[in-house]
């Protein structure tokens, strides 16, 4: 027998009734209905407050010293000097395009091994059977706890004494892999990846590696993707320890930008324009790549 309408329902039980039938059923007053004009305007807050600050320095960017000396608070019309002043930060002596380089040399590789080593080890904590794996595990996350600041001293003793103070190595090796990377893929593989399929890829003679390589790291392709992503914004905008253990000589994007301040005076549409060139490559990686993120977002909150 054939379960009552929702109307049925209405006439009988009530409308709350209804409206819980309705949502059981996904109908229209369940998931599929659209978001009413609150949501949109609250997203739309949203939007403008994470676009002002980077308009804001355009905007500086785009005027001269004595401009923002005179109106703090610029008008929302660009002044039309922004390649002047982009065109001052390539010129000056703060080997610019070697820091762009170094960033990307950075980014991209710390983002390939958190990604490679954290999935690794997300498949080990999640799906393998080894004493002591419990503990590990909670050992791992457990370090996330520690600030950043206090190894500093003892991180900065050991590059010295290897010699690679100055070089990007020592900027890289330090972040290979990430607590919050291995926890973000024990998460993730814990329900997206079904013990059916490994044991089928063991029948099949294949080895653990190769089970790892053909089996687990396509399963967890979208949270994988995500922790790239975020680490790769992470290492592109890091300055404390690049500042520290690369100083001038070898700089990344963020300690260049940092060198645009005189020790006396502040060209602040110098600095700006600056903060706005190492922001543009981001800004043009989250549109390549904002399909791609939302659709990990979305199958990954349906996996969980």
């Amino acid at each position: 027998m054939s379960a009552p309408s929702v109307p049925v329902i209405a006439q009988t039980a009530g409308r709350g009734a209804a409206r819980a039938a309705a949502r059981k059923r996904g109908g229209p007053q369940g998931s599929d209905r659209r978001p009413g004009w609150v949501t949109y305007v609250i997203l739309g807050l949203a939007i403008v407050a994470s676009i002002l600050p980077l308009y804001y320095a355009f905007l500086l960017a785009s005027s001269t010293s004595q401009y923002i000396a005179q109106n703090p608070i610029p008008s929302l019309i660009p002044q039309g000097h922004f390649f002047e002043n982009v065109s001052r930060v390539l010129n000056s002596d703060i080997k610019f395009w070697q820091a762009v380089g170094n960033s990307v040399i950075v980014a991209v590789v710390t983002s390939l091994s958190v990604v490679l080593f954290s999935t690794l080890a997300g498949f080990s904590f999640s799906k393998l059977r080894f004493r002591g794996r419990n503990g590990l595990l909670v050992f791992v996350i457990a370090t996330t706890a520690v600030p950043t600041q206090l190894g500093i001293v003892p991180l900065f003793i050991v590059m010295s004494e290897l010699g690679w103070t100055g070089k990007l190595i020592a900027v890289i090796v330090p972040g290979l892999v990430t607590a919050f990377g291995v926890f973000w893929m024990t998460q993730y593989l814990e329900s997206a990846l079904p013990y059916e399929l490994i044991e089928a890829a063991r029948v099949d003679g294949a080895s653990m590696i190769r089970t790892f390589w053909h089996v687990a790291l396509p399963a967890a392709r979208p949270a994988a993707f995500m922790l790239g992503l975020f680490t790769f914004v992470g290492s592109w905008t890091s300055f404390f320890w690049p500042f520290i253990v690369l100083g001038s000589s070898n700089p990344t994007l963020p300690v260049a930008v940092q060198l645009l301040q005189a020790t006396y005076f502040k060209d602040m549409a110098l600095i700006m324009a600056g903060v706005t060139v190492s922001v543009i490559p981001l800004i043009i990686l989250f549109f390549v790549a904002g399909r791609q993120l939302v659709a990990g977002i979305m199958q990954g909150a349906v996996k969980g």
